[in-house]
């Protein structure tokens, strides 16, 4: 199945590797929410053990949102060239 770019919710950067902003407005609201869970519920856990846990599957939950409806391919990218 191809992915046409209205599909993408997260277009990759013209040069290096990863994402650029939110492309849809489906990726803003993943990255509103991934911000709130920083902020308002991340000091809700009393010890730095389970803050740190909750930090490390809040951003691998939201690395694999954005590796699943971001472009592909993954790879280093050298603009136009």
């Amino acid at each position: 199945m191809s992915e046409t770019n209205e599909n993408f919710w997260f277009y990759a950067k013209s040069f290096g590797l990863g994402w650029l902003l939110p492309a849809k407005w489906q990726g803003w609201v993943v990255y509103a929410a991934y911000t709130f869970a920083m902020v308002a519920v991340r000091p809700m856990f009393s010890t730095p053990r389970f803050r740190l846990f909750f930090i490390i599957i809040t951003t691998v939950i939201l690395i694999a949102i954005v590796i699943w409806k971001g472009e592909r391919p993954i790879r280093w990218r050298w603009g136009g060239l």
